[in-house]
């Protein structure tokens, strides 16, 4: 019967396969919900990142609209041709959505103007009319001065702001303090049909109320109020796009609010934004194709996916230690179970052989010399072979918990070796071993913990070599200052893929010489006894050749 059955120790294999299996279709459905997942994403990405875009494309209006244009207000009316053609080559140079503007020098007079707006008592018109902007040649600069006897129209950005001027002042609360903003709302045009902003440097308060009282009554002409109006023509093709997502849009452009593209295929994915304030009726146009999509989804998902596989290869490690371990446990299961069995078949043989012996001596009526010598010899190698394995047990698990002291004696090599060699031919006389000596006669070691290293070494030369071929061979050399002892047999050798394992507590190889019982301990003790003398032991072999072990120990003369 099966140990495994017999003991009850069971690997249960179809329960690591269900497991491994289990995550494995786990893993891919993570995988396909992780990608799905990052296509859902990017596509969202795609519809709400435009905002993003929009507002750093727009930034440079807003800073245009919020800070820059109100700069006129600080020359309180009094822009000149020249100083007018300064500021606009700033703002066109920082803005180059900014393609032309037109300065209107404009006058507020307690008297009626031919051209501009009359409001009762109060006029306002322009003095003179300038553009500045790229492409206008120097003699068209100036459109318009009051010296002028042609009739000319000033234009409806101009009305309409000096309309918007007089219906502020006319309604104006001379009691109260307008606020920034109101007055920025008031003295500004933002004309999104022809994509211009018209703008009036806000006047001082007193002046406003100086305005107000022209409207009411007739004053004395002068003096004569300077204002300026700027009207900025904008070009909404002129917008620097930023592309705050290269990898997601693949094209940007500036289109009419009522672009509808002739090119409706569903390779392609677009969505669009509205332009603020004097750009209202354009649109940014944001077009991709799915093949350019898929690079970004494969980008968002990469990293979810190495999450993914990094969890993955954890379980299946965690899988791969817990049916090693598994695995470990039932060696060592399958090694402690043979070890009692062997330790039982081993303390049981001469166990039985001693009460045979003692029942034969018992029910005895009486016993000859030659019997009495008979039974005492069986009585006494029964024994000593009892005393040697409790020795051997007792000695393996001193040296391994190190609860033994190691002797310091001067040992004659010649003479331990053949102290050794004339025992075991002694107690084997087919066994036929040699032995040479190198560089050395005396070193200083424990010749127990020796002794029971070559015992060892030399039992199982002897028990694992076939009859008629029971040889070995020892060497002792002193090389570069350490020992080198070989123990070389003529035995049926060792497997390769067994070599790793021979040292290792309770392992046997299992061949017809172990069919009789071994404990499994033998080598183990011996590579123990190696460590504990602070050296080395290593084997090399072949089947049907013969086996080698090689011992190096430190060298005290």
């Amino acid at each position: 019967m099966a140990l495994d059955k017999k003991s009850g120790y069971r690997k249960n294999f179809t329960l690591g396969i269900t497991f491994i299996t289990l995550i494995s279709i786990l893993f891919v459905l993570s995988l396909f919900l992780a990608f799905n997942y990052s296509k859902k994403s990017i596509e969202n990405d795609f519809v709400s990142e435009k905002v993003n875009v929009l507002e750093q494309s727009i930034k440079p209006y807003n800073d245009f609209f919020q800070n820059k244009m109100p700069e006129v207000s600080y020359y309180n009316g009094f822009l000149d041709s020249s100083t007018a053609a300064k500021f606009v080559d700033t703002v066109m140079l920082k803005y180059p959505f900014v393609s032309k503007v037109v300065f209107y020098d404009t006058e507020v007079k307690n008297a009626a103007v031919k051209d501009g707006v009359n409001a009762n008592h109060l006029g306002i018109g322009p003095k003179a009319i300038y553009q500045f902007g790229k492409g206008i040649s120097p003699d068209s600069v100036k459109l318009y001065s009051e010296e002028d006897t042609r009739s000319f129209n000033v234009g409806s950005d101009f009305n309409a702001m000096a309309i918007k001027l007089a219906t502020f002042v006319e309604s104006l609360d001379t009691t109260s303090v307008p606020s920034q903003e109101a007055l920025f709302t008031n003295f500004s045009i933002v004309n999104s049909n022809d994509n211009k902003i018209t703008y009036l440097n806000i006047p001082r308060r007193e002046d406003l109320k100086t305005y107000k009282d022209m409207i009411k009554r007739k004053l004395d002409p002068a003096p004569v109020y300077q204002q300026d109006i700027l009207v900025f023509n904008l070009d909404a093709n002129r917008i620097k796009i930023v592309n705050t997502r290269p990898l997601l849009y693949q094209s940007i452009r500036v289109e009419p609010l009522t672009y509808d593209p002739i090119d409706t295929s569903e390779e392609k994915i677009t969505t669009e934004i509205a332009l603020p304030g004097a750009f209202s009726n354009f649109k940014i146009y944001l077009v991709s194709s799915k093949s350019y999509i898929k690079k970004e989804i494969f980008i968002y998902f990469m990293p979810i996916a190495l999450v993914l596989l990094l969890v993955y290869g954890v379980l299946l490690l965690v899988a791969f230690l817990i049916y090693r371990n598994l695995n470990i446990n039932s060696k060592m299961f399958k090694l402690q179970y043979d070890f009692v069995n062997n330790l039982t078949h081993e303390f049981k043989t001469p166990v039985s052989v001693i009460k045979i012996a003692g029942n034969n001596i018992k029910s005895a009526t009486s016993l000859s010399q030659k019997e009495l010598n008979l039974y005492g010899k069986i009585l006494d190698e029964e024994a000593d072979k009892l005393n040697g394995l409790m020795n051997k047990l007792l000695a393996f698990t001193q040296i391994e918990n190190k609860a033994i002291n190691l002797n310091q004696e001067e040992v004659n090599i010649v003479d331990f070796i053949e102290s050794t060699i004339e025992s075991h031919t002694l107690k084997h006389p087919d066994f036929k071993m040699t032995y040479e000596v190198v560089g050395f006669k005396t070193f200083i070691t424990d010749p127990v913990l020796l002794g029971s290293l070559y015992d060892n070494l030399a039992e199982n030369a002897y028990k694992y070599s076939n009859p008629g071929n029971k040889k070995l061979h020892i060497s002792a050399k002193l090389i570069k200052g350490v020992l080198v002892f070989r123990f070389a047999d003529k035995g049926i050798g060792i497997p390769s893929s067994e070599l790793n394992n021979i040292f290792k507590k309770f392992f046997r190889i299992q061949n017809e010489y172990n069919q009789m019982g071994s404990v499994g301990l033998g080598l183990a003790f011996c590579k123990e006894l190696v460590n504990f003398m602070q050296g080395e032991i290593s084997v090399r072999s072949k089947v049907g050749v013969g086996t080698e072990f090689k011992i190096v120990l430190p060298y005290n003369s």
